[in-house]
């Protein structure tokens, strides 16, 4: 498999280049973002665009992927709706166009969250932009797009979270970590990652995926 990762410095993303790395059937990684990592492996491109919402200037190098995994995020802590939006729904379905044009073969996996709200209504703001990102990828010519919806995630092999706060309770919270994930909304990094691949490989019976199926298909 080909595979794009957006948002590879971010704690999924990380765990999203570790698990395709070590999967025998990716041969080709393209990570795009911002600011690249220190990874460096012969299957792995890496990518640095100020704007990723435009993709204009790289899209000869997009064709012919089979899966993107979209990582990137932001919490909603202290933002107003409107720049939410912008960088949760405006970015994200901006990639998603380009990319469904340039590849209808490919399998768009996104990572949302759970408690997302499809009917785009509720009173979470968070939420509803969530929400209404979901279905909105879900319309596109892709051959397929899966949302999927993690508690909890617990970092694993190294993975960090780039805020600091997060982290910071992450490594507060690790000895407590085989009590967390005896929990259904609770996951490894490591299992997203690898849910991830085997998403793309084989599909799954429904294109909303939370946590407790997670689990399950990572293995």
């Amino acid at each position: 498999m080909r595979i794009i990762i957006f948002g590879v410095t971010g704690m999924v993303g990380q765990s999203a280049l570790r698990e395709c790395l070590l999967d025998d059937e990716v041969q080709e990684i393209l990570a795009i973002s911002r600011k690249s990592t220190s990874q460096q492996h012969e299957k792995l491109k890496q990518i640095e665009l100020g704007n990723v919402a435009d993709l204009s200037s790289i899209e000869h190098e997009l064709t012919g992927f089979d899966a993107c995994f979209f990582c990137l995020g932001v919490s909603s802590a202290g933002m107003k709706e409107e720049e939410y939006r912008k960088i949760t729904y405006d970015l994200t379905l901006s990639v998603a166009n380009t990319l469904a044009e340039l590849n209808p073969q490919m399998t768009f996996i996104y990572v949302s969250g759970s408690g997302t709200d499809s009917s785009e209504k509720g009173r979470s703001m968070w939420a509803r932009v969530k929400g209404k990102t979901e279905n909105d990828l879900l319309k596109l010519p892709f051959k397929a797009a899966y949302m999927f919806r993690p508690g909890g995630i617990i970092p694993m092999h190294g993975v960090k979270s780039k805020t600091k706060l997060y982290q910071f309770f992450y490594d507060i919270l690790k000895p407590l970590n085989p009590l967390l994930l005896k929990s259904n909304t609770v996951i490894t990094s490591e299992q997203v990652g690898k849910a991830m691949i085997q998403v793309a490989r084989a599909g799954f019976s429904h294109p909303v995926i939370e946590s407790r199926d997670l689990k399950r298909i990572s293995g």
